[in-house]
């Protein structure tokens, strides 16, 4: 297999992350450098990044978080302010399946599984994320058709959306949106476009995985039939 897939199965970072990681000089195989992340490895060989040897996690996990407001989603911050892992066990190593931003909630998948990760995170799969937020103004039919077929929103993209279903609930609005893409801040920055504005940002659900029975702040582990079920996505 590729190098970068054998240090994402054994729990070092993401396929890409470990892209970035070899081509930093930091992985040998059999005692020489490698820099080539898709040089050719396999069990047998003595592979070594960071100083640690690496081997393929067979104890694979998943886990749900729901991700409480104020967090950051990464390993460390160098500011000093909070991560989502100081909210999920320390062992086996878990990184994040994408991001949520620090005022945002809800669902965050954490795995040790690097090419799960990967492909989960993929843009060309179309997992599906349902968010709901509350808004200032309902969404006009027009403002919905755009979101749909796509409006751009800066740096030469185009953030696109579906609206689920949307309702008064006093002076505020709850919209359901659907997202395939995940771009940064894809939301936020179609509300932007849009001229409203977010009181809250919660994503709800991440393909067939949501938090049903998940407290804030608390994660349970996935089961099998649920890895299996998102491995087919």
């Amino acid at each position: 297999m590729r190098l970068n897939k054998f240090l994402a199965m054994g729990g070092v970072a993401s396929r890409r992350e470990a892209d970035r990681l070899i081509l930093a000089a930091t992985t040998t195989v059999n005692g020489v450098l490698q820099t080539d992340p898709a040089y050719s490895v396999s069990e047998d060989d003595d592979i070594i990044f960071d100083g640690k040897r690496i081997t393929i996690e067979k104890n694979i996990w998943v886990i749900i978080l729901n991700k409480p407001k104020g967090y950051i989603t990464t390993q460390n911050d160098p500011q000093g302010r909070k991560t989502v892992m100081e909210l999920v066990p320390k062992k086996p190593r878990l990184f994040t399946v994408g991001r949520l931003d620090r005022n945002s909630t809800g669902v965050i998948l954490l795995t040790n599984d690097g090419s799960l990760a990967q492909e989960l995170m993929l843009p060309k799969n179309k997992i599906s994320r349902i968010y709901e937020l509350e808004i200032d103004r309902i969404l006009e039919k027009s403002e919905i058709m755009k979101m749909q077929h796509g409006i751009f929103i800066g740096h030469g993209q185009k953030g696109q959306a579906k609206v689920l279903q949307q309702k008064v609930n006093k002076k505020r609005v709850i919209v359901r949106l659907e997202l395939r893409q995940g771009k940064n801040r894809e939301i936020r920055r179609i509300m932007a476009v849009l001229k409203r504005k977010i009181f809250s940002l919660n994503r709800i659900s991440y393909g067939p995985i949501n938090l049903r029975g998940v407290q804030m702040g608390k994660y349970r582990k996935l089961t099998k039939e649920e890895v299996k079920n998102l491995r087919k996505l």
